[in-house]
């Protein structure tokens, strides 16, 4: 095993729905740490993916932690339907909480570790009032919707300024990277800050996923390649 502690998140939005057991078998046979649930509703984000039938049918199999992302107008209404499908991190947008500080609240006292993620347009700067608050922030380093997005370069500034915010407020947040995520990439997102790598097509579309997800296991964070 990989002495490296960054978390590998393969999002299942990748996955082959019409073979979802078998990618989830995949997932839980592999160096993976969680899977990454994208759940969208066509009015936050301009894509439809799936709900919490399928997310509870992929926790009867998963064997690892579901890291659930939010990606919808109004999440509140769906928090305890997150935990009940078997949701052990739930995410939700800052853009889409009028009131973040009560929405996290809710989140922890449903016994989940309580998420933030940010749009690639959204400052960092922004969470500085609720960090202490947070257990894990997102940064989407695509614009949300749609797999198989390029990554948005903006992100290693971004990721360095959350970690220097984090250290300030003496919080170990984790920093998680979400779209376009691969091994030319993670190194120096490891390097700038990140904690957990969501990967989505360069898992499920690789020849090899299991040896992929190890790769990026095994990804160095101090060997960089200039």
């Amino acid at each position: 095993m990989s002495t490296h502690s960054h978390l590998i998140a393969p999002s299942v939005l990748a996955a082959d729905f019409a073979n979802l057991e078998r990618d989830v078998k995949m997932i839980n046979d592999s160096e993976a740490d969680w899977f990454h649930i994208d759940i969208m509703d066509g009015v936050f984000v301009p894509n439809i993916s799936f709900g919490f039938p399928v997310m509870s049918a992929i926790a009867k199999h998963a064997k690892k932690p579901l890291d659930v992302h939010l990606m919808i107008v109004d999440p509140d209404r769906y928090l305890q339907a997150c935990k009940d499908n078997g949701a052990e991190v739930i995410t939700v947008h800052y853009e889409a909480c009028t009131h973040l500080h009560r929405t996290l609240a809710a989140i922890k006292e449903l016994g989940c570790k309580a998420g933030v993620a940010l749009n690639p347009h959204t400052p960092v700067s922004l969470l500085k009032d609720v960090i202490q608050d947070i257990d894990l922030v997102c940064l989407m380093s695509v614009n949300p919707g749609f797999g198989g997005q390029k990554f948005i370069e903006r992100t290693y500034a971004k990721v360095k300024e959350l970690r220097a915010l984090a250290v300030e407020n003496n919080t170990d947040v984790l920093i998680e990277i979400d779209g376009g995520v691969g091994l030319s990439n993670a190194g120096k997102l490891l390097a700038a800050g990140a904690d957990v790598l969501v990967a989505g097509s360069f898992v499920f579309n690789a020849a090899d996923p299991i040896q992929t997800v190890k790769d990026l296991k095994a990804v160095d964070p101090t060997v960089q390649a200039v």
